[in-house]
């Protein structure tokens, strides 16, 4: 079983940032890609960005290009969600996930998901 934890949402406005952090726990993590998605009020869920515990490569939704980073800490098990630039669109709740070995932009090829941290931005 893995438990992913997100911390790190709140209310900012537009052109600010926010770093998002998702603590994972309960298996070795060498193995598994993890992802970040958001969902808007009645949007459905999309990919933000992902990468591998193991890589450095990372691929992002066109939308957060150049605004966004993902990062990971292999100590503490633990990967982040740089957001710069917030523009009120990306007003979500923002979900962590993993799967086993490769990245997705699909999120129904994640099995592990975390509760999710609410990110509001306001213009």
């Amino acid at each position: 079983q893995v438990q992913l934890v997100e911390s790190g949402g709140g209310l900012v406005q537009a052109g600010g940032s926010l770093r998002l952090s998702c603590a994972a726990s309960g298996r070795t993590f060498s193995t598994y890609a993890m992802g970040w998605f958001r969902q808007a009020p009645g949007k459905e869920r999309e990919f933000v960005a992902a990468m591998k515990w193991s890589e450095t490569s990372t691929n992002y939704a066109d939308s957060v290009k150049g605004r966004f980073t993902i990062s990971r800490d292999n100590t503490k098990n633990t990967v982040y969600l740089q957001m710069n630039s917030l523009k009120p669109e990306d007003t979500a709740v923002y979900y962590c996930a993993a799967r086993w070995i490769s990245t997705s932009t699909h999120s129904y090829d994640y099995s592990y998901w975390g509760q999710g941290t609410q990110v509001t931005v306001s213009s």
